[in-house]
């Protein structure tokens, strides 16, 4: 009996195995062939040249639009007509605040426009950190191969890249069939008010975008486990956000003599509550869209639990969760940020407050994320304001000719490299575009590797120049083919 039961389980887990190991071995990206693009010659000491002088502009933005360094923007302004003269001659420009809005005319007005858009405003330099910088953020230098300052990824080689490719397709006599615009913003670092301005004069024009193209993730290597190829996250979504204030109460009084339990340390229980039940996050929709693809190109033994996330899906799960930036991709994130208690050392407090923000993944939204967080720290002690907050966006077809668009140009200049559908785990100006667009992407197709990252809103901002010029040539190969298909 015994024997019977033994060689049952065996058979079982042959079976079992069996289904594992073929889905595995299926589990491998298709062989195909490298689009040939054409040859784009690109001015490159130029080119870095012109990103490097738009660095030196000083266009900070501030919540406090009385803060604007307003003659930077001015100054700026008047500089790329000055640098880019053909860009600026062919198009059409409206100005909105300091924002930028250039329409190029296309020959067959029956086709939708298209819109590329970045930004030209940049957060500030955190104080104190000043001299931890190689170089000046400001000065623009070029050195080792990198272009150094503030903008240089976030995102002045955004709307340099993009002028200098119009630029190189205007001096080659490209006509576009498809009106194409590109708008620059002013404030997108506080809130886009210049891109919602743009949006609105678009919509009452009755304009209907086919697809926008905006910054969001970079092309990269080395973010993946056991992946040496390039991937390209090209985001088809954007996380939304939610400000909760979590409010303990307790009897006041003075130090000296303290209860067990005052409002610190009931909003200190709350908070390690909320630490340890996290939103719901897993691989699902687009989530694993991105990692079903990605996880082809990996060695065996990743293909080998991806290929089975009905097995090892906890597995994975509990894995993912513990790098920052890919469980920011498969779930909504929870981060306490301001705290309040006693207003003096020696009085217990009556109130303690803690703000958390809250990065929406697109399966939640700001009543389901609300009513989580109270039926975890919930209690006659412990009350939950909703501040205030946005829904994530929709997310856009993967399966459309602006997508492809996209990918193919990656193709024909980077040879082999992995296009994916990809969450943008930021905020960004394209949630404003989005309104009047049938899908909308959020890509910046210059390479990055993991140490480039925290150049961004931090110290050391650079960008490599060859990553720069190979952004350039991307741009010239999406415009042309998007403006002409």
């Amino acid at each position: 009996m015994l024997k019977k039961l033994f060689l049952s389980v065996l058979v079982i887990l042959f079976i079992f195995l069996s289904i594992a190991l073929y889905r595995t071995v299926t589990h491998t990206a298709s062989v195909v062939g490298i689009i040939e693009g054409e040859t784009i010659e690109i001015d490159g000491d130029k080119a870095s040249q012109n990103l490097a002088a738009s660095i030196r502009f000083k266009t900070i933005s501030y919540q406090d639009e009385e803060k604007f360094p307003f003659e930077e923007f001015d100054n700026f302004i008047k500089w790329a007509a000055a640098t880019y003269p053909e860009f600026h001659q062919v198009m059409e420009i409206d100005q909105h605040k300091h924002s930028l809005l250039f329409k190029w005319q296309g020959s067959d007005s029956t086709l939708a426009p298209i819109l590329f858009e970045g930004h030209h405003d940049v957060v500030p330099i955190i104080p104190g950190t000043e001299n931890l910088w190689q170089e000046n953020p400001f000065a623009g230098v070029i050195s080792n191969n990198r272009i150094w300052g503030r903008g240089a990824l976030d995102d002045k080689s955004g709307v340099i890249g993009l002028m200098e490719a119009a630029t190189y397709l205007i001096k080659n006599n490209f006509k576009p069939k498809r009106t194409t615009y590109f708008s620059f913003g002013h404030d997108e670092e506080v809130g886009g008010s210049g891109a919602a301005l743009i949006t609105e004069k678009l919509r009452q024009e009755g304009v209907q975008l086919s697809w926008s193209l905006g910054e969001g993730s970079f092309v990269n290597k080395g973010f993946f486990p056991g992946i040496d190829k390039f991937i390209a996250p090209i985001n088809v979504a954007e996380k939304g956000s939610a400000n909760l204030m979590i409010i303990a109460t307790a009897k006041g009084g003075h130090s000296s003599t303290p209860p067990k339990r005052t409002a610190v340390t009931i909003l200190a229980e709350a908070l390690v509550k909320l630490e340890k039940e996290p939103l719901p996050g897993s691989l699902e929709g687009l989530s694993a869209a991105m990692f079903n693809e990605v996880s082809k190109h990996m060695p065996f033994g990743y293909r080998f639990l991806f290929a089975n996330r009905w097995l090892f899906g906890g597995v994975l799960d509990s894995q993912l969760s513990s790098t920052p930036v890919i469980n920011a991709m498969i779930r909504t994130t929870t981060a306490p940020t301001m705290l309040n208690g006693s207003v003096k050392s020696n009085v217990l407090p009556i109130e303690a407050t803690a703000l958390i923000n809250f990065r929406l993944h697109p399966r939640d939204t700001t009543e389901s994320v609300t009513n989580h967080v109270r039926s975890v720290v919930g209690s006659n002690d412990v009350k939950v304001r909703f501040l205030g907050g946005r829904e994530a966006s929709e997310i856009s077809s993967w399966d459309s000719p602006g997508f492809k668009i996209v990918s193919s140009s990656l193709e024909k200049v980077y040879g082999e490299i992995v296009p994916v559908p990809g969450l943008m785990i930021a905020a960004s100006d394209t949630r404003h575009y989005s309104k009047i667009a049938d899908n909308s992407f959020r890509f910046n197709p210059f390479f990055i590797v993991p140490e480039d990252m925290t150049g961004i809103h931090g110290t050391n901002e650079s960008i490599d120049v060859d990553s720069f010029i190979s952004g350039i040539k991307t741009y010239v190969e999406i415009i042309r083919e998007g403006s002409s298909n």
